[in-house]
């Protein structure tokens, strides 16, 4: 029961410092949470709790990009579609069963060009005439988001490494010594 108690404090705490980095980081799009959708599924037996950490740390964020107006928090059908790729990524993240260096980065980097995309895609398939409904506009939206995907990717891989890093030394110091 101790350790339940515990792995949700981290959990709570996770999604806290995930929404305050997001906005701390803003607009250079160095945020943790792709990587905590990876994390939750891969980690997090508790699925509710898996899908909770990067939705919650979207949301909180959201809700304080609304409240400081350091950028509008609310703004329609694509950030539904960025929820919904999290959630996505999350599933993904269920198929990490060996947690390896390797596998982790190779699972980032996917994760990462999934939200790209995902999110471009919609952004073209959304857009109301700022990019062609055609092949040539859908590529001129992805080319307008490779700034964004290189900070991701970086973002992505530090924040992964953070999470199954801390994860992993955790439970083989922490946890084994609580229980001992």
């Amino acid at each position: 029961m101790k350790q339940r108690t515990t792995l949700v404090l981290i959990a709570i705490a996770m999604i806290l410092a995930g929404a305050l980095s997001r906005l701390a980081f803003f607009p250079i799009n160095f945020s943790p949470v792709i990587a905590m959708a990876l994390f939750g599924g891969a980690v997090i037996k508790d699925k509710k709790l898996a899908f909770a950490l990067p939705l919650l740390a979207m949301f909180i964020s959201d809700i304080l990009f609304e409240l400081t107006n350091i950028a509008p928090g609310f703004w329609g059908w694509g950030q539904l579609i960025s929820y919904s790729i999290l959630a996505l990524i999350t599933i993904f993240g269920f198929r990490l069963k060996k947690l390896s260096l390797f596998n982790v980065a190779g699972f980032s980097i996917v994760s990462t060009l999934i939200f790209f995309f995902l999110s471009n895609s919609s952004v073209w398939a959304l857009s109301n005439n700022y990019y062609t409904p055609n092949f040539t506009g859908w590529v001129e939206c992805m080319a307008a988001g490779i700034p964004f995907l290189k900070n991701g990717l970086i973002a992505d891989l530090v924040y992964s490494a953070v999470f199954f890093g801390g994860y992993i030394l955790l439970e083989k110091y922490a946890f084994k010594k609580a229980i001992a």
